[in-house]
């Protein structure tokens, strides 16, 4: 009986253990959407825009496919694994050349709105040895706002600025925020050469080596850019009555036309774009300079005072790498403005909006050929192929620049085989 008795409770205790077993290989097989790795989910891909000509043509036999097939998220949480969020989101984490590591840039974007158009406007352009302030008005969406400083607290060389303005169009505000970014930019332990400001619904045409070689090039080497000439008269009311900005919605003429005094130490008054590339010792020279300052306090109730007070101090002698002779040279934006439609440009193949277009897919042929540093301006939620085709046309002309082995999560398209006129998809493949 002993013996009946041990033989049975080794029975029970072996069928124990494979009722354990068994009941841990059902349970994993019935684990539904378990998370997949990075590599998995780079791998997935859907079909690239039809009407994209801009891109060199895929292999023979092959057709070109964008990664990442499932809808991906560009709000970051709090407590988002930056390593991963890094690949999934095909950021470039090492610099791709040693002229580029040699020769850091430092960027200043400010936003309000179209969350997903900055994080690719920033994957984009974004590379470690670099420096990036981001400007968040303080009128957008706190889930925005909480967003942007999530993702920027995964990258040790972007920062959202410490002082954040409600920015109005056309206001002193926009001024100020470019000013605030360049406060703490200077502090920055990066040793960034050069600052160029952006706004969120730009996008990139050359790549991080061609703006460096660009602004290294004869022509600019130590040369602000700030295109823009003398005042012209119908530009003059901007800076002879004084404005103000009302409830941060829009700017206007103060009381009943009042007029402004001279600016100050008898400077020239010049016109031109309010986006730049400006040398580190001018931008030291625009926070400290006594003229500077007072041009700056001068400057506060006129209108769009950005697009006087760069080109100003720039041809000022004394201004560190000033361009006192420079007009509208610099390939800084490429913008079609309707006005010069049949002579600058054919037309807008997207929307005018305020006089500027907002490009559709057929505007990038147009800008290809311009070869400026950047295209201003795209809407994803108006003409999201545009940005769609370009942003691949631009990652793949980086990749082609790349002198370090280059990592498969910073590709944005791989090419899939077509038999018959079918894809062959690989699994993780789909449409």
């Amino acid at each position: 009986m002993v013996q009946l008795e041990n033989t049975k409770c080794s029975f029970l205790f072996c069928l124990g253990i494979c009722i354990l077993i068994c009941s841990a290989i059902y349970l994993k097989a019935k684990t539904p959407n378990s998370p997949l790795p990075s590599t998995e989910l780079s791998s997935q891909t859907t079909p690239v825009p039809k009407s994209c000509d801009i891109l060199p043509p895929a292999t023979p036999g092959f057709t070109l496919q964008r990664k990442d097939c499932k809808k991906i998220s560009y709000e970051t949480k709090q407590d988002a694994n930056c390593t991963l969020l890094q690949s999934d989101l095909h950021f470039i984490t090492v610099p791709l050349s040693k002229e580029e590591d040699d020769f850091p840039l430092a960027f200043i974007i400010t936003i309000h709105k179209e969350l997903e158009t900055f994080v690719r406007l920033l994957r984009a352009i974004y590379a470690p040895q670099n420096v990036y302030c981001i400007h968040i008005d303080a009128k957008a969406p706190e889930e925005y706002k909480t967003s942007v400083r999530n993702l920027a607290r995964c990258f040790p060389n972007v920062f959202v600025a410490s002082i954040n303005e409600k920015v109005t169009y056309a206001g002193f505000s926009r001024l100020q925020a470019d000013i605030n970014c360049m406060k703490d930019l200077v502090t920055s332990p990066i040793k960034w050469k050069r600052v160029i400001n952006l706004c969120g619904l730009i996008f990139p045409i050359q790549t991080n080596l061609e703006l460096v070689r660009y602004m290294q090039g004869p022509e600019w080497k130590d040369r602000n850019m700030t295109p823009g000439i003398k005042q012209p008269p119908t530009m003059k009311h901007r800076t002879e009555f004084q404005y103000e900005e009302v409830k941060g919605t829009h700017v206007a003429p103060k009381g009943k036309g009042q007029k402004k005094g001279p600016p100050p130490h008898n400077l020239i008054i010049y016109f031109g774009t309010a986006y730049y590339s400006l040398t580190r010792p001018f931008v030291e020279f625009v926070l400290n300079d006594k003229v500077a300052k007072d041009l700056l306090e001068w400057s506060r109730d006129t209108f769009s005072p950005d697009e006087h007070y760069w080109v100003t101090l720039n041809h000022m002698k004394e201004a560190p790498g000033s361009y006192v002779e420079g007009e509208w040279e610099g390939n800084v934006r490429a913008i079609k403005w309707r006005d010069q439609e049949g002579t600058a440009h054919q037309g807008c193949k997207g929307q005018y909006i305020r006089d500027i277009c907002v490009y559709g897919i057929g505007d990038l042929p147009w800008l290809i050929e311009k070869e400026s540093m950047f295209a201003n301006k795209f809407e994803t939620a108006r003409f999201p192929e545009a940005l769609d085709c370009l942003e691949l046309w631009h990652r793949h002309k980086v990749l082609q620049h790349a002198t370090v082995p280059i990592q498969p999560s910073w590709h944005l398209t791989t090419e899939v085989e077509v038999i018959n006129g079918t894809l062959i998809l690989k699994p993780g493949d789909c449409f």
